[in-house]
């Protein structure tokens, strides 16, 4: 939450010199063209000659330069503090359980709000998520070596209870820890390809959920991506039943608009659940950028990690990744082709 939303609470900050509140905005000087963040040590403006920006880039778009004396504070402001996530980071690795925010902050000679804050900030997760997320791809990691078992893995990824980690394995690996560690040996998914305006499309479900939507030219490319996906589970063909599930998720395809009331089986780190879900809430015909999924996501600096995160979805429209934009509204690339993604946005634009 943004607390310096008024010019006048953003001048108490300036006459404070309020470093916290440099993430917020920045201040102008008419009378010297220059901008500085607020806790800037240079000598204090007189208020009418002061202007407020929401960002830096604002700011020079107005014709101002930067302040160089708080751009070197600012430097060594933001080294320090890439360091201190560095070193929450590797504290978090080093664990043989879940990250405590109290003994962590102890151990960095911080205060919890501030690391918790901090932490987010920089790496888009809290320091919780990113230890669950760094927790679950040693697990993988772990439950690869054929010669390790299952058990033996839980606890070599930082587990240290088998019931705690039962508790939420389909959640962390999207099947139990023995089929995954087998490729996805043992998990059925049902599948079947057919044909819509957007060229060839693949639909796939599995005991959770529609696990695949993808899209493309290939019919036979669709089903090896199927299977990189789940190089061991038990593929099966869908019967006529399912062949009416493909049929209302090419509906959809066709009309995005009226909505999809299937479940969705969503498999990714936390990071990627986070984006995708902001991304289901964006209304069909609207258009968002990957700073706004980021600033919703309460992480305004992971622009790159949310696209990154777009590019890793394997349920398309569902999921739709298509809705996000640049900044400047140019349509950007798209997993299944920059034209299918065209062809979407217009039609919701249409239909809305």
């Amino acid at each position: 939450m943004n607390p310096y939303t008024t010019d006048t609470q953003r001048w108490q900050a300036v006459q404070s010199r309020d470093s916290n509140a440099a993430e917020h905005f920045v201040y102008a000087v008419r009378t010297t063209k220059v901008y500085c963040r607020p806790g800037c040590k240079s000598r204090m403006a007189k208020r009418e000659n002061v202007e407020f920006f929401n960002d830096a880039a604002a700011a020079e778009a107005a014709g101002y330069r930067a302040c160089r004396r708080c751009s070197a504070d600012n430097t060594r402001t933001v080294a320090r503090r890439t360091r201190l996530v560095a070193q929450a980071c590797r504290l978090i690795e080093a664990g043989d359980s879940a990250a405590n925010l109290d003994q962590l902050a102890a151990q960095l000679a911080v205060s919890p709000f501030h690391l918790h804050r901090l932490f987010k900030a920089e790496t888009g997760l809290t320091p919780k998520a990113y230890s669950s997320a760094y927790r679950a791809r040693a697990l993988r990691e772990q439950l690869g070596d054929e010669q390790r078992s299952v058990t033996e893995a839980i606890y070599q990824a930082g587990y240290n209870s088998n019931s705690r980690f039962y508790e939420s394995a389909g959640q962390r690996l999207g099947m139990l820890p023995k089929a995954y560690k087998a490729g996805g040996a043992g998990a059925t998914i049902r599948f079947a390809v057919g044909e819509c305006s957007l060229g060839a499309i693949l639909v796939a479900q599995s005991e959770k959920g529609i696990c695949a939507i993808l899209l493309g030219d290939d019919p036979e490319a669709l089903l090896q991506d199927l299977q990189d996906q789940f190089p061991k589970a038990h593929l099966v063909g869908g019967d006529a039943e399912f062949e009416r599930l493909v049929a209302e998720v090419v509906g959809f395809v066709e009309a995005p608009a009226l909505g999809l009331a299937l479940p969705l089986d969503v498999q990714g780190t936390a990071f990627q659940e986070r984006v995708w879900q902001a991304l289901r809430e964006v209304p069909a015909g609207s258009r968002v950028s990957y700073t706004d999924i980021a600033e919703r996501i309460g992480a305004p600096k992971a622009v790159r990690a949310v696209a990154q995160a777009c590019a890793a979805n394997h349920i398309a429209v569902a999921i739709p990744c298509h809705r996000v934009v640049r900044r400047d509204g140019d349509i950007s690339g798209y997993r299944w082709g920059v034209e299918r993604k065209v062809q979407l946005l217009e039609r919701e634009t249409a239909l809305s």
